[in-house]
């Protein structure tokens, strides 16, 4: 193996969309930090590629040809809800109704149920982002964050930030940041598909 493209869902369309795919990318690649710095010592090339729309995020995956050195993509992409499925690439064959039968398990990855539930299971880094007027009572303590429904993420976001300087959260205007300040090692301990990406692809780079 050459280099590790994944490909991210998320930044939008249309007017703004590259310069909030810019920062996206920038933000979850500070997040995945310890990933990125793994591959450049065993001399891999790392690449993020965040592609707007999930179906798009999937066509730049499924249509994938070695180039430039890197020659193992990845998919990364919200699970839109409770995964009750055996494998990652299971669940988006039922709800996407997308065929997987070109990749392995280790080349898709859910945010689960979104990235906001990452994001909301590190309350120390909301704070110290947020300020003043933050609220960390409003979000929930459960030790697994991947059952709390996504509905539930978002009015809990709102609540506990909407009393802010920097106003209620924002996917744009705050995520890429957020992103940056997270504790990798607090999001794993609550969301399992997020400590599966982290402990596969150290596995994968480690072996190649």
């Amino acid at each position: 193996m050459n280099g590790i493209v994944i490909f991210m869902e998320g930044g939008g369309s249309g007017k703004g969309a590259s310069k909030a795919k810019g920062s996206l990318r920038r933000g979850m690649d500070q997040f995945l930090d310890e990933l990125k710095q793994a591959a450049r010592t065993r001399g891999l090339r790392w690449k993020l590629v965040c592609c707007g729309s999930r179906d798009q995020a999937f066509r730049h995956f499924r249509d994938f040809q070695e180039h430039d050195g890197y020659d193992k993509p990845v998919l990364l992409v919200d699970a839109e809800g409770p995964v009750q499925c055996y494998s990652t690439r299971e669940h988006l064959q039922i709800r996407d109704n997308w065929s997987m039968n070109f990749c392995s398990d280790d080349s898709v990855y859910l945010m689960t149920q979104v990235m906001e539930t990452w994001i909301s299971s590190d309350p120390v880094a909301l704070e110290n982002y947020y300020g003043k007027g933050f609220e960390s009572n409003s979000l929930s303590k459960s030790v697994n964050m991947e059952v709390v429904p996504k509905e539930q993420i978002s009015s809990e976001l709102k609540q506990a930030t909407c009393g802010t300087t920097k106003g209620e959260y924002h996917k744009i205007r705050h995520a890429s940041d957020l992103l940056k300040k997270l504790d990798a090692d607090r999001v794993r301990e609550r969301c399992r598909h997020c400590d599966a990406l982290f402990h596969t692809i150290q596995r994968i780079i480690q072996n190649a």
